[in-house]
């Protein structure tokens, strides 16, 4: 049959390709974020001496991220609070002739020093922030300035370190980094998989029974020959149980198969009951467990019959009973008796 010639490799192949979409989307928008807000000047900050700022060309060319070698602060006598909680310290310093305020964290500035003569801080620069502008009206009130004047001779942008390296910030920059390396994993491996089926998950899951290359060109093998049972997207051969449906591609051989039962589920929206649909759930040797879903009763029916008449070991139906017997023939808990074992020795 040559539709069924190396449909295990062609299924994996696909299996693979549709799970591609997730994380190159993903990492689309990821891009797209960076390309729309300053992520990369967040993640890798430009180092600036105290002379090299201009921070009316940094704003404007969208870089509103930066490290700043500063010098000669002075604390301004105010602080920024969130929720009952200092967040930071208003300073001001001279860039380039230009009196400029500065936010800096209390660690940084050791909970308000009077003054720092030297500093180095990751900061966001800030244009005609509404907190600065607080702060530079109540200056001009305790001064007895004029709130003018004092606008027009400190500078509108500021430089903010809470909100560089905050909470929120580093948030941020873990989960964006963190989606990122997934998504060019996922894109990286699956594409692996396409390229050397052999080596896919579903094929090295039969190292259990043997060497996998050896169990796929066997199964493809009696697949293309003569399966002695087809359905849509389950077959079985002399020896194997393939599924190669759009929820994933197993190969795992009849001798091995332990448990095998069916569960169905009913599909509505709101009280209007569309269908049911059947999931064959198949349990094997060496904890190997497939589920099989959205079939129909007539095709996961002669399944079971097929399975049970080859191999007279396979418990048939979901029950308590059968469900102890899997535990006690996989010795599930063994793992917990050692453990139990081993501690009430050490006590």
């Amino acid at each position: 049959m040559d539709s069924l010639e190396h449909l295990i490799t062609r299924s994996i192949k696909s299996y693979y390709k549709s799970k591609l979409y997730a994380p190159i989307i993903f990492l689309v928008i990821l891009i797209v974020l960076g390309i729309i807000f300053p992520v990369k000047q967040l993640l890798v900050p430009k180092m600036y001496q105290e002379e090299q700022i201009s921070l009316y060309e940094m704003y404007n060319s969208r870089e509103n991220f930066a490290r700043f070698n500063l010098n000669n602060l002075y604390f301004t006598g105010y602080t920024s609070k969130w929720l009952d909680t200092t967040r930071g310290y208003y300073y001001y310093t001279m860039i380039n002739s230009e009196c400029v305020v500065v936010l800096l964290t209390p660690d940084t500035c050791e909970q308000g020093a009077p003054t720092i003569d030297a500093v180095s801080i990751k900061g966001e620069i800030l244009y005609d922030s509404v907190a600065t502008r607080t702060l530079l009206t109540n200056l001009a009130n305790d001064l007895n300035w004029n709130e003018k004047g004092i606008l027009s001779t400190v500078s509108s942008y500021s430089i903010s370190e809470p909100d560089a390296v905050g909470a929120a910030a580093e948030c941020f920059e873990f989960f964006y980094v963190l989606f990122g390396l997934y998504s060019i994993g996922a894109i990286l491996i699956y594409c692996i998989y396409i390229a050397f089926p052999v080596i896919s998950q579903p094929v090295r899951k039969t190292r259990a029974y043997g060497k996998p290359a050896e169990i796929l060109a066997e199964a493809e093998e009696e697949l293309a020959t003569l399966p002695q049972l087809a359905t849509e997207d389950m077959f079985i051969t002399e020896h194997y149980f393939i599924e190669t449906s759009s929820y994933g591609v197993a190969i795992v051989p009849i001798d091995a198969i332990i448990w095998i039962y069916k569960y169905s589920t009913m599909h509505k929206f709101l009280w209007h009951h569309f269908s049911i649909t059947y999931t064959l759930y198949i349990t094997a040797g060496k904890r190997h467990y497939i589920k099989c879903p959205k079939n129909i009763k007539s095709d996961i029916d002669g399944i079971i019959d097929y399975l049970a008449e080859a191999n007279h070991d396979i418990l048939v139906g979901f029950s308590e009973e059968n469900r102890l017997k899997v535990e006690e023939i996989q010795d599930d808990f063994e793992i917990v008796r050692k453990l139990t074992s081993f501690l009430s020795k050490r006590v």
